[in-house]
């Protein structure tokens, strides 16, 4: 082997060798990841969804060119993650990058990013400066992809759900999530199947345009779908996975509360989505600048407090919070209108939290909301999944609304309670508030619907997600667009999170892959210190171009030393 590569033709030899193990690199990928929140790896679930594929996944990134900084950086962690996916998936997973619209005339272009919109891939307008000594230009970018299988096509929005002013963070948590973006994409185009999503009614739950977004945009789309009339069943249907309660406005009867609590004792998942006590912004308007918010009435206080929770007849501001238009005397006989904040529309978030539902989330907009205590129920794991900040405070019954809440510093003081739970997801086995209540007639009767008897508990866990906010889910309406947006301020244009916190609330529930948990996933980022920077740039600067000099020295003398020693 030593004459081979030391003859004549040793280097031809060698030369070959080289080329044949890089072209053996090219068909096997490895990478050791040694990052301590493993950002690398592909988790269980992710695999597992790969590995299944029966045909073909085409993957288009809509990133490509000439991009700003941050954006080159998410389409190389974009790379990054469908290289791995091909690794596990093969020839089943095809991915490309392009810059949409390139080389298309403007015709052609606005269709096509009119398509994008369809698709739910929104433009971001950034400014920046591609080349050393250019001036900055406003640039369009699409940071999506767009899936197809079969003939189903899918849109992914890798910035849906981060806050729009904040820029780094937010481009890092969007690269913190393109596994379950990706993977999620993957998974829903696959099914065959969805599971069946029941919006209820007969307590007074709206059905207005209010309603649009949340029932024609996020439910009818992605799930099977039907309205569950709870008087129109004698029990409701188990056919129904899930069931969402939106602030229904009319007591619940003892009969109603029996169906919902033999659907949850029978596997069924809820998400309560109620308000405690009646206040709203028309209200307010409607007064004289103030008035006193009351007590809905629901009765739904000895159900819920018998799961574990209980919602509080209380209203929690917070200084972290949407803004309104306010007047603020006239001018020319005209009022003057300024955006201001609106303790009363706090601005929740996970603040710390590390579920899966909530984190990496931009917040959620609430109006008028309750907080949640938590009380004794054996058996059921209790989890915060949205609070206020650290600047909030309770106003308790009567609560007292009011344009003017804050008055002066010693109001302003007085916001020190600390985050205040506003939504809770409650996971375990179940106790039925009826047991030992129910006669053995209903208790028969309950046996022959549901074919095994009155249940007094939940066999196996069960989950359920409750709000002390109703209005969370609802969408404003335009005059000028109609319907908007779920989380859409209406007088700032601001996009909140509160369809993203819904749809994930739903598919923690309805969803067994365990996908969503990839949204657990952490970036760090391992920022330089500025200062220190500044301090050191020319050390660091030299040791960078005066270390290599010195090694290729170093070497070159060394190896002078060697040969004359060899050939002396």
């Amino acid at each position: 082997m030593n004459k081979i590569f030391t003859g004549k033709y040793g280097w031809i030899v060698a030369l070959l060798l080289i080329i044949i193990l890089n072209w053996i690199a090219g068909f096997i990928h490895f990478r050791a990841d040694l990052t301590g929140e493993k950002r690398y790896s592909l988790s269980s679930p992710t695999k597992k969804i790969l590995r299944s594929l029966e045909e073909p996944i085409e993957i288009t990134v809509l990133l490509d060119g000439q991009l700003p900084a941050g954006f080159r950086k998410l389409e190389n962690s974009s790379k990054d993650i469908l290289q791995e996916f091909k690794e596990i998936g093969r020839t089943k997973i095809r991915y490309h990058f392009e810059r949409p619209g390139e080389g298309l005339d403007d015709s052609l272009r606005f269709q096509l990013y009119d398509s994008l919109n369809k698709l739910g891939i929104h433009p971001t307008n950034v400014k920046a400066q591609l080349k050393k000594g250019e001036s900055v230009e406003q640039q369009m970018v699409f940071p999506g992809a767009i899936v197809k299988y079969q003939d189903r096509v899918m849109g992914i929005d890798l910035l849906q759900g981060q806050s729009s002013i904040d820029g780094i963070n937010s481009l890092n948590n969007a690269e913190a999530l393109l596994e379950y973006k990706f993977a999620d994409a993957i998974h829903k185009i696959t099914l065959d199947s969805v599971p069946v999503v029941g919006y209820l009614v007969g307590n007074g739950e709206p059905l207005t345009y209010s309603m649009v977004d949340l029932i024609d945009n996020t439910l009818k789309p992605n799930y099977g779908f039907g309205f569950v009339h709870i008087d129109s069943f004698p029990t409701i249907p188990m056919a129904f996975k899930a069931i969402v309660i939106v602030k229904p406005t009319q007591p619940f009867s003892e009969r109603q509360k029996l169906k919902l609590d033999q659907y949850v004792m029978n596997g069924g998942r809820l998400i309560w989505m109620i308000d405690k006590l009646y206040a709203s912004l028309d209200s307010l308007q409607r007064s004289e600048g103030s008035f006193i918010a009351f007590d809905m009435g629901l009765n739904l206080d000895d159900l819920l407090f018998k799961y574990g929770v209980r919602v509080s007849p209380d209203l929690v501001q917070d200084l972290n919070c949407a803004s309104i238009p306010t007047a603020f005397g006239e001018m020319g006989g005209k009022p003057q209108i300024q955006l201001v904040p609106f303790p009363y529309f706090p601005l929740l978030g996970n603040n710390g939290l590390n579920h899966p539902i909530s984190k990496n989330l931009d917040y959620v907009m609430s109006q008028f909301p309750s907080s949640i205590d938590t009380v004794k129920a054996p058996g059921i794991t209790k989890t915060p999944i949205l609070v206020t900040s650290e600047s909030s405070r309770i106003l308790s019954t009567p609560a007292k609304v009011e344009w003017a809440s804050v008055k002066n510093q010693e109001d302003m003081n007085t916001f020190n309670h600390g985050p205040v739970p506003v939504a809770y997801l409650l996971e375990g086995k179940f106790s039925s508030l009826y047991a030992n209540r129910i006669n053995v007639a209903l208790a028969d009767s309950l046996a022959n619907i549901y074919g095994s008897p009155y249940k007094a508990s939940s066999a196996e866990d069960n989950q359920m997600v409750v709000v002390a906010d109703g209005d969370i889910v609802v969408n404003p309406v335009s005059q000028k667009e109609g319907p908007l947006t779920m989380g859409r301020n209406l007088y700032t244009g601001y996009q909140y999170a509160n369809k993203d916190f819904f749809q994930n609330c739903l598919e923690w529930l309805t969803d067994r892959s365990g996908i969503l948990e990839l949204r657990g996933k952490d970036y760090t980022l391992r920022l330089l210190d500025k200062k220190k920077i500044e301090e050191e740039r020319s050390t660091w600067q030299m040791l960078n171009i005066g270390l290599p000099i010195l090694l290729v020295l170093i070497f070159a003398l060394f190896y002078q030393f060697l040969r004359k020693r060899r050939y002396a």
